[in-house]
This record gives C-alpha cells, structure tokens and sequence, in this order.
C-alpha cells in the first residue's frame, strides 16, 4: 500500500461526528499509515476506533487514546474538530467564549507536545477566530496554520450548480472570501457558469437580481439549512474537505478552495480569514483578492466584523492585546 508519507496524523475531536468522519476519509486517501485518534470522551472514541478497524484498510496502524501528551506527541500533521457543535437556533459566532477556551488549550498543547508539527488544520467554530487563537499560542508560523473556509465556496458552486441545471463542473471559480460566518462576502466577478462569466448572467432573464440576491443568502446559510434539514450541524463535508487540506500539506494535490489563513499587511491586519489562498506541502500562501469595488466593501465589512469578534476575545482575557502577540508567538 503506497502513502502520501508515513508521518503521525493526530484527529482531534475524533469521536464526534465530524471526526470519525475525518478518520474514516483520512484512511480512504491513503494519507498515512500512522494515524492516532484523540478524544477526552474515551467510550465513545474507542467506539470510533473500533468501527475503523472493522473497516480493515490495509496497512494503516490507528491507535487512539485520551491522554493529551500521547496524542500529542510526534504528531506531524493536525485536523481539529474539537470543539462544541453548532446547534438549531445557533450562529457560529454563538459558540466564541467556550471555543476559544478550547482553542487556547489547543495551541498550548501543540506547542508543548509537538513543536515540530508540519500543518495544523483548525475546523471548529467561529474558526476565523479559534483559528488565530490557535495560531497565536501554539507558536507556529502563519503559513503552518489553516481554516476550513471552502464550504462557503463549494456551497455556491453547489446552488449555482442547482440553479442552472448544469454540473458541478461546469461552474469554475467560485469564491466567499472574509469570515466564515453570517458576514462573509460572496463574490460573483470571479466565477464563471459554463464558460460565461457569472457578471454577465446576474439582472438577466438567466439570473434575475432578485434570484441572485436570494441565491447568496441560500449560500451563507448553509449551514444553518443542513441543521433544519438533519437536525444537526454538517459533518460529511467539513469532514472531507479539511482532510483534502491536510493531504495537500503532506504533498498530495495542491488545495486551491479559498482557505482561512493568517493576514497582516496593508488591508488586513492581524486576522484569520478566507482568502485567495494556495496549500501545498510548503504550507498556506495567499494573494491579494480581485473583486469590483463593492465585492471588496462587501470583504471590508466581514473584516471588521472578524476585528470586533477578536476584540471580544480580548477582553474576555483569552488573547492578550494585539501589541503583545509577539511575545507569546514572534512568528506573527
């Protein structure tokens, strides 16, 4: 059986549903045969343990356990889902004060345990902010930690997709950008539906303006419809689409979805967020966002949005004040 490599993959939060998932997709891609499953709830992560040995993949040893230091320990590669789950009614950003306790705790462990970690992948929310949480105390460098934020542009596709009757396929470049939330901005000038520039078709009979107002807020409630249809939040999708990052980062197919990642220069300072981003076994790497004047006032409002939620992080005391970042992590 050949593998991307033989390096340690940790999944946190692996006997949730989103976890187990990401166990069960890690295997399937033939990531690596060295894979450990961390969970404080030991019944049901020995449950998720068993149904994967059940699964008989072949080559890959899956060992499991409790104990933070063991996890942590070698681990070259991390996804986390652990943290508390989006329920009915709920925002991501309603889940901020106990995710970021979760998030700090995190960052503190990777920093203790496995330093010379390669790639981490955080996926619980509000990840924009756990994310750079992580980042800021787990003392890695910008481009060794990434967001998901591609659900966004995959759920366009996937309207854009349901609204033209054509492939998936067929409706290339797709983009959300900012925060992966209510906020979050969905551009059309970069996409195109079969050929035709999205721009085009939006105020025509193909696409009035009024579907394609309605369309977008379909978009940035995704999630929140999967809850009203399941009764629960997503897992299937961040599931596998978090362990396409972490292939990436072992050197497998490049990942070209918009993903959450450390911004500081002249627009953006001092964020996690979604943006034109590349991760490839060098890490994450952005550019700068193309869009019309009101796509990027459209990103400069989930900006700020993402500012005044880190502020409230502030203040709650689990991040110190912006100027002090350095001293905890002087990678940012």
């Amino acid at each position: 059986m050949e593998f991307l490599t033989d390096e340690k993959l940790l999944i946190v939060g692996a006997a949730g549903m989103i976890g187990s998932n990401m166990a069960q997709t890690a295997m399937m891609m033939n990531l690596t045969p060295n894979i450990c499953l961390y969970d404080p709830y030991a019944p049901a992560l020995e449950g998720v343990a068993e149904e994967m040995y059940h699964c008989a993949f072949e080559g890959v040893n899956l060992t499991f356990t409790s104990d933070i230091k063991e996890a942590f320990t070698g681990a070259k590669y991390i996804v986390s889902s652990g943290g508390a789950a989006r329920k009915a009614g709920m925002t991501r950003e309603d889940l901020l004060k106990g995710n970021a306790q979760i998030a700090e705790d995190f960052g503190k462990n990777v920093r203790q345990y496995c330093p010379d970690v390669k790639f981490v992948v955080v996926i619980f929310n509000p990840a924009d902010i756990t994310g750079l949480i992580t980042l800021l105390y787990s003392g890695l460098k910008p481009s060794q930690v990434a967001t998901l934020a591609a659900l966004d542009s995959t759920r366009l596709q996937s309207e854009l997709s349901k609204y033209f009757h054509v492939p998936a396929s067929k409706i290339e470049n797709c983009r959300t950008f900012g925060g992966h939330g209510e906020q979050m901005a969905v551009f059309a000038s970069t996409t195109k539906v079969d050929g035709t520039p999205l721009t085009e078709l939006i105020g025509t009979e193909k696409l009035p303006q009024a579907d394609w107002e309605a369309l977008k807020v379909r978009v940035i409630q995704g999630g929140k419809n999967i809850i009203d249809l399941r009764g629960r939040s997503s897992f299937q999708s961040p599931a596998y689409i978090s362990i396409e990052m972490i292939a990436a980062a072992m050197g497998g197919k490049p990942f070209t979805w918009p993903a959450g990642t450390y911004v500081n220069d002249d627009m953006f300072q001092n964020i996690m967020m979604a943006m034109e981003t590349t991760i490839d076994k060098t890490g994450i790497h952005y550019k700068e966002v193309a869009g019309t004047p009101e796509e990027k006032a459209e990103l400069e409002k989930s900006y700020k949005h993402l500012c005044d939620m880190r502020k409230e992080v502030i203040d709650l005391g689990i991040m110190p004040p912006v100027a002090d970042w350095k001293k905890l992590n002087p990678n940012m």
